[in-house]
Order: structure tokens, then sequence, then C-alpha cells
């Protein structure tokens, strides 16, 4: 259907309130091009989209839609669906609950029992919960580090994997046979799977687990001091009662630790920008903080934040911080004889060299995936079932996410923020900042510069210029960009790389909208569409000599990769 077509549908349609079409007939043409060009679609980290009447919204109807999907999907795969039944959480955000309750009772209707908490619950304990209750599938309703305006929907396997595109695609296929998101109807069971509100047994061993993993729990903790946000999400409670156990002082920013959908505590809830830090780093002068460590709403990404050797409060990329920590954990662990001998690190395809380097030190293989932890959760059990595989050491991506323990199989912030802790506490003990210690590994490894950017596209206007755009990649790579010539080309829709002689080697991962462009002096450039927000992402990395005063390079590389773009 047209764009035109959908928004009559809507308008027309007895389905929908007449306070919802009163929205409808204020919306601009604009507004109605960006909410009806398109059905919204499931990305790299599920359905994730705006809040409002619309196909390419999230609202009651198309996560109803999606939900009777994945029902027909889970009974169609597990002759047990019914009664191993489905887990399902949300963050804070505007429809959260709803959307949570109302996934139940369309999983109920068609049978299938459900099992969801009290309240919010961050996505890693989803995943784990997934695991713990042996159920054959888990549902999160969260948009992550979006701003407010987005919610989102993420579908888990039985192992507490999002699903990756080889079990997606049969979902997809029933989301397509399915009628319009106006239309979809159902068989309501005889018997209606039970929905089950959860005690705080699995809050309980979760929290247990991630206790667990701390490598070094004496050290000393009276004087240093921690500031924490969960950016008024859902790491709050479980976080807290981590670090009390633990014995670490512990300052929350005390304006964002409510379960705000609004966020007004907050510039921006995401780690990776620099407002996000703003109250932290007001608090930590005020307290004469050592570290800063946030997490973003749904509590799997976590940012760091760090008083420098010069007294001024500074922050790590998700590479610098996933970098130094898996050094750390390491090195602990050769140390005390713990570090498995066929030890892997997963990461991605856009994550920093530095972190291949640093495994290879310690005799750690890597394995690298498409953009997604899904594929490092799935990789894990894959060597699981299959047994005699390498050891699941680290994993980590550049979006601020990792992993330690694999009780849980997305990136966890709860593990993640106790590690950093740990981490930063070793050092300061040692007389060392992390600004000190992160340029120890660089000098180690070279200095590693990783800095991504993002161009945003809205409307159907905008999703052709993308679509142009990655075109553009795909067919015309061999560019010159900032003087500096192409000489190898990796793209994963083709699964092929590509030489300058016109060479070709099959790439061994699954089909993907990435371009990865090899330079003469050894720097990367990636473009890749997000898959959650309407954004090209571009991951520009290159490694020097000696420290650079800013990110001049890189930044040149950006811009001189514009103009040739005429972007």
């Amino acid at each position: 259907m047209t764009t035109k077509e959908n928004y009559n549908r809507w308008l027309n349609s007895n389905r929908i309130d007449a306070q919802t079409k009163e929205q409808l007939l204020k919306m601009s043409q604009a507004e109605i091009d960006d909410a009806f060009f398109k059905n919204v679609e499931f990305g790299t980290a599920g359905m994730r989209g705006v809040l409002g009447p619309g196909t390419n919204r999230l609202n009651d109807f198309t996560v109803k839609k999606a939900t009777v999907a994945f029902g027909k999907y889970l009974l169609e795969k597990f002759n047990n669906a019914k009664e191993a039944g489905v887990v399902i959480s949300h963050d804070n955000r505007h429809m959260s609950r709803e959307f949570t309750l109302l996934s139940a009772k369309v999983l109920n209707d068609l049978g299938i029992k459900t099992y969801i908490f009290d309240s919010l619950r961050p996505t890693p304990e989803l995943s784990f919960a997934v695991r713990y209750l042996k159920a054959c599938g888990g549902i999160m309703i969260t948009a992550s580090h979006n701003p407010k305006q987005y919610n989102g929907y993420k579908v888990y396997d039985e192992t507490g994997c999002q699903l990756v595109p080889d079990k997606i695609e049969r979902l997809l296929e029933i989301i397509a046979e399915l009628p319009n998101e106006l239309d979809v109807e159902y068989k309501v069971e005889e018997k209606r799977g039970e929905n089950v509100l959860l005690d705080n047994k699995v809050d309980d061993e979760y929290v247990r687990l991630v206790e667990s993993i701390a490598i070094n729990r004496d050290l000393d903790k009276s004087n240093f001091k921690i500031v924490f946000t969960p950016n008024h999400g859902t790491s709050y409670v479980n976080s807290m009662r981590i670090f009390k156990d633990l014995g670490y002082r512990i300052y929350p920013v005390l304006s964002q630790v409510d379960p705000d959908p609004d966020f007004s505590g907050t510039l921006s809830p995401n780690p990776e920008d620099p407002r996000a830090f703003i109250e932290p780093i007001k608090l930590a002068k005020e307290i004469d903080a050592d570290l800063i460590v946030m997490t973003d709403p749904d509590g799997d990404r976590v940012g760091l934040g760090y008083k420098a050797k010069d007294g001024t409060y500074q922050t790590l990329t998700g590479n610098q911080s996933a970098a130094l920590l898996m050094d750390y954990i390491f090195a602990q662990k050769k140390e005390k004889g713990t570090l498995s001998k066929d030890g892997v690190m997963y990461t991605t395809i856009v994550t920093s060299s530095i972190g291949k380097e640093i495994a290879s030190y310690y005799g750690v293989k890597t394995e690298e995936f498409l953009t997604g932890f899904k594929f490092i959760g799935n990789r894990i059990d894959y060597y699981e079932k299959r047994g005699g595989g390498p050891k699941f050491e680290f994993g980590y991506e550049e979006s601020y996410g990792c992993l330690i323990a694999p009780f849980a199989r997305d990136k966890d912030g709860c593990q993640a923020i106790l590690m950093y802790y740990e981490m930063a506490l070793y050092y300061y003990l040692r007389g060392l900042r992390l600004d000190e210690a992160m340029d120890n590994l660089y000098q180690r490894f070279g200095y590693h510069q990783d800095i991504t950017y993002s161009m945003e596209f809205f409307g159907s206007e905008g999703q052709a210029k993308m679509d142009h755009l990655m075109d553009t990649m795909h067919n015309n790579p061999f560019i010159t960009i900032n003087g500096l010539k192409v000489v190898a080309v990796d793209d994963n829709e083709k699964q092929q790389h590509i030489d300058a002689n016109g060479k070709v080697t099959p790439i061994d991962l699954p089909k993907a909208n990435v371009v990865k462009l090899f330079l003469e002096d050894g720097s990367l450039v990636t473009v890749r569409p997000s898959g959650t927000e309407p954004k090209v992402k571009f991951y520009v990395g290159t490694k020097l000599k000696d420290k650079p005063k800013d990110n001049s390079f890189p930044e040149a590389l950006y811009k001189s990769l514009k103009e040739t773009l005429h972007l």
C-alpha cells in the first residue's frame, strides 16, 4: 500500500478510537509520510520505532501483530511451547508495561504460558530468566538508549539469545502471512495460557551470579568513591544491591534513579552522548569521586567516566573501556591460572582492532561477527552444544556493551559495571588513574583511534537517500578518501572480500547491508544503516605510532568520505 492508502485505512477504520483519529488529522504531511510509508521492521536489535499511530510506529496494533506472529512461530517450532512458556520484561518507557501486558494476553489467548515481573527489569536479566525458567522464548519491551519518543520489542530464543537471521527468517515469513496490523485476528484457545507473576527467586539468582564474577573481591574500597546512574532505567535496584553486598561506596545521581519515561533528569539516556554525563560529572565534582558509571535505560550498555591524573573528569568510548577491561580480566586470570589455554574472545566487524591484539597477546583467539550481540550469544550456544570448542572468555562490541560470564546471552550492564569498578579500583590502589592505564595500554598495542559518526534520514525521502548511499558503497567502493586509496573492500551483502586487482574471496558471515573499506595506510572505514534508527553509521578506525593530540585524522577521513559521496 502507498503512504496515503495506509493513512486513510487508519483514519477510516472502526478499530481506531476518536482520540487517535483526531491525532491523525493533526499530523503534518512529513509526519504522515514518516508514520505510514512502511511497516516497522525487525532490525539488528528487534523492532524499534517512535510511539504513536501508524504502520511505522510502535503501538498496540503493531505490537499485537508481532506477538501473534511470535506465538505462532513458537507453537510451530516447539511441541511444548504452551507449557514451557515465554518470559516478558520491560524498561521504563511510555507504554512499556502496557505492551508487556498486551503481549502476555495475546500469548495466553494462544494457550501459551507467560512469566512477567512485577515491574521493570534489565534486558540481561530477561535473557537470564529465559534460561533459568527453561522457557521457549522471551520478549523485552525496550528502546534501549534511544530518545524518549521511542519504544521497542526484542524477541529471544530458548537459549536467552536474540533471534539470529536463520531463526528470525521464519518469524518474518509468519508476519508477512498475517493480515495488516488493524485486521489481525486469532482464535482464542479454550484452555488459555497462565500468566505467572515472578517472585524474587530470579532476581536473587541473577544477582548471585553477577557477584560471582568478581576476581579481586577483597580490594580496599574505603577511599574509592563511585558515582552511578541508571539513567531512569532498569538497572538501579539490582546494581545497588550488588554494590552494597560487595562493599563499594556508591553515590547515585538521585535525580536520575526514578523510572521516569520522560527522562526528565538527563538530556540524554545514551552513554554515547556526552550530555548523558553532565549530571554525573556535576555530582562527581561535588564529592570528589574517582569513577562514574552509567547504564542505559534497559541496563545492557555501560558508559564510563573517571577522574583523570590532572584532576579533570573524562570519559572513555565503548572501544576504550571494553579494551581496558578485557586486558585487566585476562591479566588477572593469567596471574591466577584461570585463563583458558583454549579461550576465545568474541567481537564485531565494526569494533576496534585493539581488542584482537590484546586477546592475541594473552593467547586468546578472536572471532568476529556482524553488528548485534545476538551473534555472540548464538556462538556461545553453538560451542556449548557442540562440546569441545574454545572457552568463552569475553565478548564485546563498540557500542558500550560487553559480557563477562555467559549465564546471560546478551550484553550485561550489571556484570560490566561490577568489573569496571573492580578494574578502576585495582589501578587506583596502584597509583594509576584510568587515563594513565589507558595510555599504558596504547603504549603496548599502539594508539588505536576509533570514532563512530552518524547521519540521520527521515521518511520515505530519507529512506531513498539511504538506499542510494548504500548502493553507491556496494557498486563503486574503490574510491580515494582524504588522499588515501581504498585497497580492498568487504561487501557483506555480496559476502565477498575484493582486493584492488579484483580478486574475490568469500566472506563467511550472513548477508548484511555493510561495506568495509581498507585504506592504503591501514585505516578502516565501515558503513552500515542503523538497525534501530533512521540513520547511517560510519565507523572510522586507524592505528598511530604516536599519541594523537585530537581526533582530527578520523574526522578528516569522515569529512572526505561525505564529500566524495556528495552527502
